[in-house]
């Protein structure tokens, strides 16, 4: 999203994080800007039973964690990579000089604020409403579309697991493995070698 050298210049570290290392916990104060230069990043939160529920996944170019930054609140949920991953990582202060200073950059991270917060409201109308095969539809084509900006008919393999899936449309992994099978006789999905296809 930001030019990298850009991100640079105005002092961002590149980190290296494991698969499993936790970036910030819901709670802590947001202090830097994020933008995942390899690997995947996501953010979830757990209820009281320990069930885990994923906020969002960010992949290659994508940041995350900028609402709470910007709004001088505490995370809402954690980060953690789901892969190995590296990271720009810049101070609030500096992110701000950054967007002071290039207004088109500011425009580009106004905009997908926008398009996040237009996702959430489908996606907490899907959740309290819809069926499970019209959610996995529409989390699979948000991230074939948004996130990894894929196009065509089964071009997008969903490297997700079961249980990920279900922890990003609230559903049991019973429910997403039934859901899927359906969507497959119904030539919406394509299951291959056990990997997903959207």
């Amino acid at each position: 999203m930001i030019d990298e050298n850009l991100l640079l210049d105005f002092g961002a570290k590149k980190i290296s994080f494991s698969k499993g290392d936790q970036l910030f916990r819901e709670g802590e104060s947001a202090l830097n800007f994020y933008q995942v230069v390899s690997g995947e990043i996501k953010m979830n939160n757990y209820n009281e039973d320990g069930k885990e529920f994923i906020q969002g996944i960010f992949a290659m170019g994508q940041s995350f964690g900028e609402p709470p930054l910007l709004a001088n609140v505490k995370y809402p949920a954690n980060a953690e990579a789901i892969s190995d991953a590296e990271v720009l990582q810049l101070s609030k202060e500096n992110f701000l000089k950054l967007l002071t200073s290039n207004p088109a950059v500011h425009l580009k991270i106004t905009e997908t604020l926008a398009k996040r917060l237009f996702y959430k409201a489908i996606m907490v109308s899907e959740i309290s409403s819809q069926e499970p095969e019209h959610r996995i539809l529409r989390i699979l084509d948000y991230l074939k579309k948004y996130v990894h900006k894929v196009e065509g008919k089964f071009a997008y393999r969903v490297d997700l697991t079961r249980q990920q899936l279900a922890d990003l449309t609230g559903l049991r992994v019973e429910t997403v493995i039934r859901a899927t099978k359906s969507l497959e006789k119904k030539g919406e999905v394509q299951i291959k070698k056990r990997k997903l296809y959207r």
